[in-house]
């Protein structure tokens, strides 16, 4: 061991707890804070001198509320003026209803905090507002004015510096002309019925920003057009846009070949006025940096390939040496401007010494920005993930190096600034830990306090940016605040003797696992009122006379009662829970999209609504005749939100893929199937609701996810609301009882029961057409799959099957907003336990990762503890009977619908029916999971659920596993 290594060994140990009593400035005292949905430490302030501090844009009206999601800084000219943006959700509710979206205040805006940083402490002086943006922001040369990106409002703001030192926008922004389109599926088709409206089209987003050093030339990367606009002529003079559309077979090369696709950074080498300008735009799908000849007319001039997705970049002074981030292979790429050659890479997680050997090979650091130091012998990256800056040393050349050490900081950092005599850095930090969200209610509440919604009580609320602000630590601290970053990170975990025993014993016995994934639930939403456990019976808005099953899994089994889903919201909950990681083009676009400020939900397979595992434009128009006539719409099969696998392995990062390079076998039920042709007309290309597709040979599931495609059963319905999770399990069953004929069943087993949800309420079939019955409908399918394992003689002793939700955005939780509901059951599991080990979805892909013997697949799951707790080492006889809650005897699914009138009558009532729920929701596209407001969903919900029933107040983080007797036969009788 060399002594680095042994420094950061010494000190790791320790780090955590030695700084429990520093204090901070900027409105925050909390030197060490936990992310339990993370299991990650946040200490800030550990750096010497640091201050932290909230970004408060002072609002009138709600003086206390905080912006979340700040995304990039830039420093002035004369390096006096910080400026911060925020790109993200920022929406503010108020009871009143407004336009163009109702609840929505005028408060709803995005902000750019202004600075003063001549004397290295931020002084905030002022803070501007625009609708609407996405990452980009730039200072005009002059200092006298910068320009901001307006995300989805496909313009450019600019800003103009008064004689009285206030920034204002004095003029109209720039625009960018895409006439509300992006490149993507359309909004409307017309098959000789008239046009028809999709609601799946995709909007324009203008995003990164860059300007030449004699502020004549001013580049906006189009995000959502794949394609540049450039500006001409200067500050108060600019000229009309000029646009390239930067894919090959639109700028001159082959038609269909992948490039310039999602381009979201610029950096601008030279001027016009020599002949020198030159655009360097990052292509995140492609994997490319173009390089776009900027003098008279535009064109493509260069494609650098890199291995990574392409983030934020910066040029050196003499810009003859362009530093790229990449996410996903976690490295810094140098490029050489006088011929565009890559010329050096360096990685940049962490010292070699601070890493175990046993997460070589590893990535996930999500790194995101770049930051030169003034006498450019270093490099300052923030590696969003891991919540630090890696500082990296640069040889003689700047053309290679290493990392020296790293730097804690808050909850996923997105951009850093150094003062100009290098002694100051300035680290912006785009999230924060949640804590409990009692008030944020699917129904009910209490009458007399707002719901979460008017609260601003939703996940993507509660996470609050941060500026943290730091002397630069010398190199005799660098080891101290390495080892801390490798503490808050867990770097040293190992499993231990017991934790080894077990899944040895597992991995002997166990031969499939059956993984499924359920819809936005909190614990206290669903278990609150459950005997035992850490739940609030005030919470238990679907509680056991709606989902019984889900009690007796608890009951039978093990109850988790201390069980956190890691994702915010169900976008980025769908590649946390599948590959334990979600890239930076992930964080940066959910939280946006979920604002309705444009973007798309990507995370299963399909890009801007297109369906990408498809190759050809012949294949993809078999699929879905929304498909539009163009080779150069994203072509190839690359999926831009998709995780890499070990050793760079591109789009390899889930969990079947893992399992298939092991040589496995998986069988596919509903997870990334196209969702864009199940709520839309038949004419358009929509598919019917067929209750048993496979006894007519009809196909009502097209692959999203080219891996996936040859094990997925096209009899499955995906996600779509109109159509009950009974049917699902149905087909299910269809396969299951052929396997177990057959004896070969699969060992990786994926379902997506997904009705939990909720919506659809005009069109769902067979009477399960409210909240309360989709939900019970949801809840009976698990059971149903539950007992018809228990009751197999072939696998039900050599089979686990494992049930999580895929977030927790959609209820209250008096502990943490993001504890959750998980289940595991089988001949293995403990009986009747209740188990509080903290746990989260990276322990349990890891989980599973571990009895089906496979490696980890990045870093986050490399370092998380199996749930050892849960399990035995001597199995036991078990059963399950599925029993449907009340409610369904009045539906018309198969089980209830012989009953005779007086037995549906006497069927518990839903508080209303589908009428009013679809006229509650008119306008909310269910189409996909979140593809609209769902905080405004959570509103309407409340309003139709709670009705004046009081209901008592929830204690905040309090613990509730005591008296839970005396508890609840206080929440019985207020309920009475």
């Amino acid at each position: 061991m060399g002594p680095g290594r042994l420094l950061v060994m010494l000190i790791f140990a320790v780090a955590v707890f030695a700084l429990a009593g520093c204090e901070g400035g900027g409105g925050t005292t909390t030197s060490v804070q936990f992310l339990p949905n993370m299991d990650q430490y946040l200490t800030p302030l550990a750096p010497p001198g640091a201050r932290f501090e909230t970004l408060n844009p002072g609002l009138a009206d709600k003086p206390d509320w905080l912006a979340g999601q700040a995304v990039t800084s830039v420093k002035s000219p004369d390096n006096k003026t910080l400026l911060v943006l925020t790109s993200g959700y920022n929406r503010v509710y108020t009871s009143t209803p407004s336009t163009p979206y109702p609840w929505y205040s005028p408060d709803s805006n995005e902000y750019v905090f202004i600075y003063d940083i001549s004397t290295n402490t931020p002084i905030k002086k002022q803070v501007v507002t625009i609708p609407n943006s996405y990452n980009g922001i730039v200072f005009d040369p002059s200092g006298k004015a910068f320009y901001v990106s307006g995300g989805v409002s496909d313009n450019v703001h600019v800003f103009s510096q008064g004689a009285d030192g206030i920034w204002a926008e004095v003029n109209a922004p720039l625009a960018l002309g895409h006439n509300n389109m992006g490149n993507g599926l359309p909004w409307s088709a017309d098959f000789g019925n008239g046009s028809i409206n999709l609601q799946i089209g995709v909007k324009p987003c203008a995003a990164g920003l860059a300007i030449s050093r004699d502020g004549k030339t001013l580049v906006v990367a189009n995000y959502y057009n794949d394609s540049i606009s450039v500006f001409r002529g200067g500050l108060n003079n600019w000229g009309p846009a000029t646009e390239l559309d930067m894919r090959p077979g639109k700028s001159g090369g082959t038609v269909g070949e992948p490039g310039g696709e999602y381009p979201f950074w610029v950096a601008v080498k030279g001027t016009e006025a020599d002949g020198t300008a030159t655009a360097y735009v990052s292509s995140i799908r492609d994997r490319e940096v173009v390089v776009v000849d900027l003098n008279g007319a535009l064109g493509v001039k260069a494609r650098v390939k890199v291995v990574g997705q392409p983030n934020k970049m910066t040029l050196n002074r003499d810009q003859s040496l362009l530093y790229v981030v990449e996410d996903q292979s976690d490295r810094i790429d140098i490029v050489r401007t006088s011929d565009n050659t890559l010329v050096g890479t360096i990685p940049v997680i962490a010292p070699a010494a601070a890493l175990p050997a046993s997460l070589a090979g590893f990535t996930g650091a999500n790194p995101n920005s770049v930051t030169l130091s003034p006498d450019e012998k270093r490099l300052y990256v923030t590696n969003g993930n891991l919540n630090c800056v890696a500082v990296v040393n640069l040889d003689a050349a700047r053309t290679g190096g290493q990392v020296a050490g790293l730097i804690p900081t808050g909850w996923y950092p997105n951009s850093a600034s150094i003062s100009a005599d290098g002694t100051w850095m300035y680290v912006i930090n785009g999230k924060s830990a949640t804590g409990p969200n009692p008030d944020f209610r699917y129904s009910y509440g209490p009458p007399s306090r707002p719901n979460g919604f008017l609260t601003n009580h939703y996940n993507p609320q509660l996470t609050k940016a941060g500026l943290q602000s730091l002397p630069l630590p010398a190199a005799t601290q660098l080891w101290r605040l390495t080892a801390q970053v490798a503490a808050n990170n867990r770097f040293s975990y190992a499993d231990g003797a017991r934790d080894q025993e077990v899944m040895k014993v597992l991995q002997a016995n166990i031969k499939h696992v059956i993984f499924i994934i359920k819809e936005n639930r909190t614990y206290d939403q669903i278990l609150g009122d459950l005997e035992k456990g850490n739940g609030d019976p005030a919470l238990a808005e679907f509680g056991e006379p709606y989902t019984p099953n889900m009690h007796a899994m608890a009951r039978a089994f093990v109850t988790l009662d201390n069980f956190y889903d890691t994702a915010e919201v169900s976008n980025d909950g769908w590649a946390w829970t599948t590959s334990a990681r979600a890239p930076d083009v992930v964080e940066r676009q959910y939280a946006v999209a979920y604002a309705s400020r444009g973007l798309s939900l990507d995370t299963e397979g399909t890009n801007r609504s297109v369906n990408v595992a498809y190759k050809t434009l012949a294949e993809r128009k078999a699929a879905n005749p929304l498909t539009p006539d163009d080779d150069d719409l994203l072509p190839g099969q690359t999926d831009v939100a998709a995780p890499d696998g070990p050793n760079n392995e591109v789009n390899k990062g889930y969990l079947w893929d893992a399992a298939l390079r092991r040589g496995l076998s998986v069988r596919n039920y509903g997870f990334f199937v196209d969702q864009t042709r199940y709520n839309v007309p038949l004419a358009a290309g929509g598919i019917p609701l067929v209750k048993a597709p496979a006894s007519t040979g009809t196909q009502v599931a097209y692959p999203a996810s080219a891996a996936l495609a040859p094990y997925t059963d096209i009899y499955f319905r995906g996600f779509d609301n109109s159509f009950p999770d009974y049917y699902r399990y149905k087909e299910w069953e269809r396969e299951f009882d052929a396997y177990e004929t057959a004896g070969n069943l699969p060992t990786l087993s994926l379902v997506r029961f997904m009705h939990d949800h909720t919506g659809n309420f005009n069109t769902a079939i067979d009477g399960v057409n409210t909240p309360e019955l989709q939900q019970a409908d949801n809840d009976y399918a698990v059971g149903l799959l539950l007992e018809k394992i228990a009751n197999s003689p072939r696998y039900k002793d050599n089979t686990l099957v494992f049930v999580i939700e895929d977030d927790s955005q959609d209820g209250g939780d008096h502990v943490d907003s993001h504890r959750s509901i998980a289940f595991v059951a089988g001949a293995y599991v403990k009986r009747g336990a209740l188990v509080s080990s903290h746990y989260n979805t990276i322990n349990f892909l890891r989980t599973i990762e571990e009895v089906l013997g496979l490696p980890p697949m990045n870093l986050n799951d490399a370092l998380a503890r199996p749930m050892t707790d849960i399990f035995t080492t001597t199995p036991a006889p078990w059963s399950f009977v599925a029993k449907p809650a009340p409610i369904l005897a009045g539906t018309t699914l198969p089980p209830f619908a012989a009953l005779s009138p007086v037995s549906r009558a006497r069927a518990p009532k839903s508080t209303h029916d589908a009428r009013y729920w679809a006229q509650a929701t008119r306008g909310m596209d269910f189409s996909s999971e979140d593809k609209f407001n769902f905080a405004q969903y959570n509103r309407v919900l409340w309003k139709g659920l709670m009705g004046n029933k009081p209901y008592p107040a929830a204690p905040s983080g309090k613990d509730l596993r005591r008296n839970r007797k005396e508890l609840l036969a206080r929440y019985h009788l207020a309920l009475k």
